[in-house]
C-alpha cells in the first residue's frame, strides 16, 4: 500500500503574516484556543439558563492567570536562564500549572460575581479547555517541539534540527499531534457523557483531569526531549499519575455527595434550580 503523504513537513518559520501584521504562531494558537474555549463555554452555560456574559467576565481573569501559571510550572519543572523567563512565544507553557491557576482563579471570580451553581458552571466550561489545548498544541508544530522518537509512519513530522543522538534522522513521532487528537476526543466524550445525565454536578472537572492525565502520561512516554526527572521518572509522569489518583477520588466523592447533573432528567430542570445568577456584591 502506498501512502500519498510520506511525512508532515514542519513550517519554515514560527510566525504568520496577515497583511502588514506578523504574529507569533505559538501565541496565535494559544489565543485562538482561548477564544474557542470561551465560545464553547458561553454556549453551554447559556443552555443551562446562565448569562453568557458571565463566561467572558470570568475568562478575563482566568485566561491570563492560566498563562502565568503555565509559565511558572514550566520554569519550576524545566529550569531556564532568567533572560528566557518572559519569552513565552518560544514555547514553555506547562499545562498542569495553567489548569491549576486558570481554573482556580476562574472559580474565585465566578463566586465573587454571585454565580449560585458553581459546579454547574464548571460542567459547562471545562470541555472547552480540551479544545483550547488541542489548538494550542498546533503552536508546537510551528516551533518544531514536542515530538517523539524516529518514525517512518505517513504522519511522522519532519524536524530540521533534531537533538542528539538523532541528528541523522529526518522524521519523528508528532507527539504534539497525538495529544491534540486525544484532547479533541476527550472533548467529544465529555460533552456526550454530560448530555447523558449519568454524572453528578461538578464531576466533569475531575473526569476531564483524569482523561487528560491519561493521555499526557502516554504522550510523555513517546517524547524524547530532555526533561526534569525525579528518581529517573519524568516530572510530568509523576504529575499525571498524581492527577489520575486525585481525580478518581474526587469523582467518587462527587458521585456520593453532589447534586444530580443538569441533564439528569433530559430536560435540564430535574433539580428545580436553574443556573441563577445573583448580583455581585462588594
Amino acid at each position: 500500500m502506498t501512502f500519498l503523504i510520506a511525512s508532515i513537513p514542519s513550517p519554515g518559520t514560527n510566525s504568520i503574516s496577515v497583511g502588514p501584521l506578523t504574529f507569533n504562531a505559538y501565541g496565535l494558537c494559544i489565543g485562538i484556543g482561548a477564544i474557542a474555549a470561551i465560545f464553547i463555554a458561553q454556549r453551554r452555560w447559556a443552555e443551562r439558563g446562565g448569562n453568557a456574559e458571565d463566561v467572558f467576565e470570568v475568562a478575563k481573569w482566568a485566561v491570563p492567570a492560566g498563562v502565568v501559571g503555565a509559565r511558572i510550572y514550566h520554569l519550576i519543572t524545566d529550569w531556564r536562564p532568567i533572560g528566557e523567563w518572559l519569552k513565552v512565544w518560544n514555547g514553555g507553557l506547562g499545562i498542569p500549572g495553567g489548569l491549576i491557576a486558570g481554573i482556580g482563579v476562574g472559580y474565585l471570580v465566578a463566586k465573587r460575581r454571585g454565580i449560585v451553581d458553581l459546579p454547574n458552571m464548571l460542567d459547562a466550561a471545562i470541555p472547552g479547555i480540551a479544545v483550547a489545548q488541542a489548538i494550542g498544541r498546533i503552536g508546537n508544530w510551528f516551533n518544531q517541539e514536542i515530538f517523539g522518537g524516529p518514525s517512518d509512519l505517513p504522519w511522522a513530522v519532519e524536524i530540521d534540527n533534531p537533538p542528539a543522538p538523532f541528528e541523522d534522522e529526518r522524521t519523528f513521532h508528532p507527539a504534539f499531534l497525538y495529544e491534540a487528537t486525544w484532547n479533541l476526543f476527550l472533548f467529544g466524550f465529555l460533552v456526550w457523557i454530560d448530555r447523558r445525565g449519568v454524572l453528578k454536578r461538578g464531576m466533569i472537572l475531575p473526569l476531564y483531569v483524569a482523561g487528560y492525565a491519561v493521555g499526557r502520561f502516554i504522550v510523555e512516554a513517546v517524547r524524547i526531549d530532555a526533561a526534569t526527572e525525579i528518581l529517573g521518572i519524568r516530572v510530568n509522569h509523576w504529575m499525571s499519575g498524581t492527577a489520575i489518583l486525585f481525580s478518581l477520588l474526587a469523582l467518587v466523592f462527587a458521585y456520593r455527595k453532589a447534586k444530580p447533573s443538569y441533564w439528569a432528567d433530559g430536560d435540564g430542570e430535574r433539580s428545580g434550580d436553574r443556573s441563577k445568577v445573583e448580583p455581585a456584591t462588594g
